[in-house]
């Protein structure tokens, strides 16, 4: 069996939980051994009947073959997922039974893809991405490391979208976009032109509101 333990004991933590669960009801051998969690006050709870049983300091004295990071924020998640790369950590790629992805989709470690979800032929996905509940990315789209999709995005064909940028719940973006690095897309967006890094933008069609929302310290 392969025993997964995910960093983190929030919502997002148990939503990859249940998607695990669903992953062994559908007959894989995989299993969640526990979380991990730097809040003190949940080691030794209980979420949806497993173990918080330590900080993600105390990892080496559990077994365990690979991690999930359960964060749903993007800075922090990228910054915990670097710290797992440098300390030879398996990161575990999961797609939910029921989401649909091509057979040609690339899909990087850590990455994982929930429920509903749907990821068309010739799609790259970096590394450490979530693409949340009914999300969909279309043909030939091009997706960067640490990116969340929140729930009912929906993105075009061959559309870009750089590192660490969290594109907001019910958003869209249409074909051919391209947008920058750590930019953040509002609920219910829709952007139509090319949007460039380090930008907050809302609404229909999609305006920029903050030039630098976010100064993300390189700590490669």
């Amino acid at each position: 069996m392969t025993r997964v333990l995910i960093v983190g004991a929030g919502g997002h933590a148990q939503v990859i939980a249940d998607l695990l669960a669903s992953r062994a009801r559908s007959g894989e051998d995989i299993g969640l051994i526990g979380f991990v969690d730097d809040d003190a006050r949940l080691i030794g709870t209980e979420i949806l009947g497993v173990r918080v049983l330590g900080t993600p300091a105390e990892m080496d004295r559990f077994a365990f073959d690979a991690v999930v990071v359960g964060i749903g924020e993007n800075a922090t998640w990228a910054h915990i997922y670097r710290q797992l790369i440098r300390q030879g950590r398996t990161l575990l790629s999961l797609v939910h039974p029921r989401a649909t992805v091509a057979a040609d989709v690339e899909l990087g470690a850590g990455s994982v893809v929930f429920a509903g979800a749907v990821i068309n032929t010739g799609a790259v996905i970096g590394p450490d991405v979530i693409i949340n509940t009914g999300a969909t990315v279309d043909h030939h789209a091009q997706i960067g490391a640490h990116v969340h999709l929140a729930p009912g995005v929906h993105l075009g064909g061959t559309v870009t979208i750089g590192e660490g940028t969290f594109i907001g719940i019910g958003s869209s973006v249409i074909p051919n976009c391209q947008i920058g690095a750590w930019t953040v897309v509002g609920a219910g967006a829709a952007v139509i032109n090319d949007l460039p890094a380090r930008v907050t933008t809302v609404g229909v069609p999609a305006r920029i509101i903050d030039q630098a929302h976010l100064n993300l310290a390189n700590d490669e």
